[in-house]
């Protein structure tokens, strides 16, 4: 039986993979970051604030925990609300995680993480069957301006990949309308909303960036994200194939069918 640790950020993937461990019979220790992962408190082990490394450590340690997880979004907070205990500070001044950015930050925390003996694994090992295959998944084939839009936005994403922005933007007639920063897909969906022109209607496009820890930060797609699009308007839903998480897939499917949007898993970007 695999003993598995998992650190909770907000959403429901963290729910997602506490079924699933328990389904496959693995033993699941779950830890809550404080103010972010609401979702899985009432399962929680341990709630815990951001800067609690080392009682995280000690805590995974005591309950016989040798794999680690790492699940959901959290707003990446400023040094002063962090107030890192023993261990957290030490990882701060040997990885000056002030100047990195997230995947910086996240390849350096499960390094250290590492470090303590721990394995660090995605949740896609867990979830297999979330991850999204090739081609249309859901709603009609993308027409002539939505592909171009996708391909629009398959080169954007690509373009800002390197200084390690976002991983979704809006795309509509070929004008970029908005690129996620730390706002995060769902307030991109609305912010770039007001800023659509007439035509066609936009295009989300999202994809993991290439450089990234997939174990870490692969990225998600779900009901809440696909009724943002809905209200406002959008023709559809681009997405890696491999490369991106779809969570809740029926209620996603229902809601593109039934609105006649489409969802659509683009190629991955050929290895060089």
């Amino acid at each position: 039986m695999r003993r598995i640790g998992l650190i909770a950020g907000g959403g429901r993937l963290p729910v997602r993979i506490v079924d699933a461990c328990r389904k496959a019979g693995h033993q699941v220790v779950t830890v809550a970051i404080e103010n972010h992962a609401d979702d899985i408190l009432p399962q929680a082990d341990l709630v815990v604030r951001m800067g609690a490394a080392g009682r995280i450590i000690d805590f995974f340690r005591e309950a016989g925990v040798d794999e680690l997880v790492m699940a959901g979004p959290v707003r990446r907070p400023s040094l002063a609300e962090i107030r890192p205990d023993g261990w957290g500070a030490r990882f701060l001044f040997r990885s000056g995680a002030a100047m990195l950015g997230d995947d910086g930050l996240l390849s350096a925390i499960s390094k250290e993480l590492e470090k303590e003996g721990f394995r660090v694994i995605g949740a896609d090992e867990l979830l297999g069957d979330a991850l999204a295959g090739e081609g249309l998944i859901a709603g009609e084939e993308p027409d002539s301006a939505a592909r171009a839009d996708i391909t629009r936005g398959i080169g954007v994403l690509a373009a800002i990949a390197p200084v390690d922005v976002g991983q979704a933007v809006v795309v509509q007639s070929g004008l970029v309308l908005g690129v996620e920063a730390v706002e995060g897909t769902d307030e991109l969906i609305r912010r770039t909303a007001g800023l659509r022109r007439d035509g066609p209607p936009p295009v989300l496009v999202k994809a993991p960036k290439p450089q990234q820890d997939r174990r870490l930060d692969l990225p998600t797609v779900g009901a809440t994200t696909v009724r943002a699009l809905v209200a406002h308007g959008f023709a559809g839903l681009a997405i890696e194939a491999g490369g991106v998480m779809l969570m809740e897939r029926d209620e996603v499917m229902r809601e593109i069918e039934q609105n006649g949007m489409f969802l659509y898993a683009f190629p991955p970007p050929a290895e060089t």
